[in-house]
């Protein structure tokens, strides 16, 4: 959006105005934490979908990684929904970013409080595509394994860690797959590039567990709700790569990806080859929450 209004160290700008000094730390370091968020038209009208629980995973991620965050999850919530407004959207992905600025050459910064905080409001449809949203999308196994224990963070919405989610993108796309699939250290199923993962076994939901290496999405949990109110019962579980091959169902969870269904890993259809009959009684229930047809029990929708 050429004309947007960002919010920017608490005040609206125009975004050609939102300029950062080329020495800022998170240019050369990685040093910025951010998150994804929906809004969504409502039939009670515009509502951010979780906004406060990302923006608590926004402020944890900030802590692990020492960026002091001067405003407070309530106040950044605000400076969210004000943003949506002011931009006149119906329906946004909304992206707070919290980055470190010009604290000088070196890895460890030499003034720990010079941080930047923005949010930006932009149109985003389904980011594997509508065709991928209804009919499923092809994926792959690349040969990038996701970051290995001990070594950064994986649970953490850093900017840095997704250097790996580029490597695991870049080569699913080069071989001609809509996402790529990662797995640990262990050789054991982790994630996509920027989604997670459910496998769907004789009825059941199959998830590999946070120490998989996986960032613990909140769409992931969102659906894992939605399935227990559904009956489905989920076992978060490592997952060796041949069960991919054999599962009923595969589909990818995230804010961007939603619940998109996965109808190929590799040279292997998976189920019908298609959106699966489970994998759509979820996304039904998971979109019925922004059309009245799902209820919301849990206050996951907060109007803007």
């Amino acid at each position: 959006m050429s004309n947007a209004k960002i919010w920017f160290n608490g005040e609206f700008r125009k975004s050609e105005e939102c300029t950062v000094h080329i020495y800022s730390h998170a240019l050369h370091y990685g040093s910025s934490v951010f998150e994804g968020i929906r809004a969504y038209e409502t039939p009670g009208g515009t509502a951010i979908f979780r906004g406060m629980d990302h923006l608590r995973r926004l402020k944890y991620s900030a802590e692990v990684y020492r960026i002091p965050l001067r405003y407070s999850v309530e106040e950044l919530h605000e400076a969210c929904r004000e943003t949506v407004k002011a931009n006149g959207l119906a329906s946004a992905y909304i992206r707070p970013l919290v980055m470190r600025g010009n604290c000088g050459l070196g890895v460890i910064p030499k003034d720990m409080n010079i941080v930047d905080v923005a949010v930006m409001v932009s149109p985003w449809g389904a980011y594997l595509g509508e065709d991928g949203l209804k009919n499923g999308i092809k994926a792959c196994i690349t040969s990038w394994t996701r970051l290995a224990p001990n070594t950064m963070p994986p649970g953490v919405k850093a900017g840095g860690n997704y250097l790996s989610s580029q490597l695991i993108g870049l080569e699913a796309r080069e071989r001609g797959f809509e996402e790529g699939i990662g797995l640990g250290s262990d050789g054991l199923l982790s994630e996509g590039a920027g989604e997670n993962i459910f496998l769907v076994s004789k009825g059941h939901l199959l998830t590999p567990p946070a120490s998989a290496s996986i960032l613990g999405g909140i769409t992931r949990d969102t659906v894992m709700t939605l399935a227990a109110e559904l009956g489905l019962q989920t076992t978060e579980i490592t997952i060796a790569r041949e069960q991919m091959y054999g599962a009923d169902e595969i589909f990818m969870t995230g804010t961007a990806a939603e619940v998109t269904p996965v109808k190929q890993v590799d040279h292997m259809i998976i189920g019908n080859g298609g959106c699966g009959p489970v994998t759509k009684k979820l996304q039904d229930a998971f979109f019925g929450l922004f059309d009245g047809k799902t209820e919301d029990k849990w206050g996951w929708l907060e109007p803007v």
